[in-house]
């Protein structure tokens, strides 16, 4: 059993490759459709189903608090599924996200307004979406190892990259539909029920994800990795507490990498939050454009970022994640200014301009952090690893992002305190990843076997390789 176990794995055929991306694809981008679309709802009518009495900026910013509520069910996300994904396998963790997720959007669907149980429904809401964001938070981490552990190193980023394309196909998703229903729609048929239908077509777009994500395998390098660690329980008992605990694992020997992907989701997080959520508060209540030429900016833009991101990963394969990643916060940060002189000016053209640029550079950063954050950590910690050091950034990145684009605005009436903040989350990504080592070269399964065989102490080895 140990010479079984300490062969190589065979990475997946080309076409068994295209079938698993495909899974983690309209995995996440189910996904992602459901968590962007009540970030939409957010910003166009939640303010007034659940919290009618405020006034309307008010009622936005307790709208987006709601929707920061599901950034911090991430972290603990991470966590539960990290440890069980670094024991069970990522497959099962994958298909228990997926429904945990979609069963929440479904039931938003469903919710009874303020007018109908009073303060009961933003109460509810606000559980569904902790549910929501628990569920986010461990589906990521599995979906780009899923990927990232049946590829080979040359191209891992490129095939990598395309889970992340998720995330723009899921916006370009909700906000097409979003914004197919307020143009057929009338403002009070889609403040009455017409919201409810994006969140009810959920349960479809699930059905169709698990009927793919169920039909591939688990990933090679994990099963090696668990026989592995399966020898060396019968061999040592102390062994089996330290695989019962990969979050030890990852906090004892790789906190630095997990400060690292910290850092590095800081101007990736912030300013997509403010490209695509804050936006459409911004432009309709700053710069007098409609809702339907805000959200039609944004599904063109996010039809061109799904499009430039494998681009991207492809170009990390060739140079280096570093680079590619530093060239997207540096790109974001300077973009800042022009963004909103752009926007301020009301025209579409202009809109259009500003949010393709802000998402093009963003994707710079998103492409390559799929490879980036897999190749940091040893495959029994790997899931737990890059699933911490991606969701817990979330709380001080993503979720508060849209809150303090908000009251900033309210507080100043200007964008310029808004873009200094995404620029100061773009000098700590740039500090972060410079700091950081390149990872491009690296297999994953020779993570394993270099750092067992490192002339350390045998428990130190044994912590990476498990």
């Amino acid at each position: 059993m140990a010479s079984a176990a300490s062969a190589p794995p065979t990475p997946a055929s080309p076409g068994n490759l295209k079938r698993i991306v495909a899974a983690s694809l309209i995995g996440t981008t189910i996904e992602w459709y459901d968590f962007f679309l009540y970030g939409s709802a957010a910003a166009l009518v939640f303010n007034k189903l659940f919290f009618p009495d405020s006034d309307p900026l008010v009622g936005t910013l307790l709208s987006f608090l709601t929707y920061a509520v599901g950034f911090a069910a991430r972290p603990l996300g991470a966590l539960v599924f990290g440890h069980y994904g670094d024991r069970l396998g990522r497959k099962k963790l994958l298909v228990l996200s997926l429904l945990l997720m979609g069963g929440a959007t479904f039931a938003i669907g469903l919710l009874p307004t303020y007018a109908t149980i009073g303060s009961a429904a933003p109460m509810l809401l606000t559980v569904l979406r902790l549910v929501q964001g628990f569920a986010l938070g461990g589906e990521w981490g599995g979906a780009v190892l899923l990927v990232s552990e049946h590829g080979d190193a040359r191209r891992r980023g490129f095939w990598a990259s395309w889970p992340q394309t998720g995330a723009p196909a899921g916006q370009l998703l909700a906000t097409g539909v979003l914004s197919l229903l307020t143009a057929v729609l009338s403002d009070s048929a889609f403040g009455s029920w017409g919201w409810r239908i994006p969140f009810l077509l959920s349960g479809v777009l699930v059905i169709v994800g698990l009927w793919i994500r169920l039909s591939v395998d688990e990933s090679p390098v994990f099963k090696q990795a668990l026989a592995q660690a399966e020898a060396r329980k019968s061999a040592r008992a102390d062994e089996a507490d330290a695989e019962k605990l990969p979050l030890v694992s990852v906090l004892r020997h790789h906190w630095r990498d997990v400060l690292v992907a910290m850092g590095a989701r800081m101007a990736e997080n912030i300013s997509y939050y403010v490209i695509t959520a804050f936006i459409l508060v911004y432009a309709t209540t700053s710069a007098g454009v409609s809702k339907q030429t805000a959200l039609n900016a944004v599904l063109i833009a996010s039809a061109i970022h799904f499009a430039v991101i494998p681009g991207w990963g492809a170009l990390s394969d060739r140079i280096g994640r570093r680079p590619v990643y530093l060239l997207g916060a540096a790109g974001v940060g300077l973009w800042m200014f022009p963004f909103f002189s752009l926007i301020d000016t009301g025209g579409f053209g202009n809109l259009l301009l500003a949010v393709t640029v802000g998402l093009v550079l963003h994707g710079a950063m998103y492409a390559p952090q799929a490879a980036f954050f897999s190749e940091m950590f040893a495959t029994r910690m790997r899931y737990s690893g890059a699933s911490i050091g991606a969701q817990f950034a979330s709380i001080a990145a993503g979720a508060p992002a849209p809150l303090i684009a908000i009251a900033l605005l309210d507080a100043y009436g200007s964008s310029t305190p808004i873009a200094l903040y995404v620029i100061g989350a773009a000098v700590l990504t740039l500090i972060a990843v410079g700091v950081a080592k390149e990872t491009r070269h690296r297999d994953l399964a020779d993570v394993e076997r270099s750092a067992g065989a490192e002339p350390t102490a045998a428990r130190a080895a044994d912590a990476h390789t498990v």
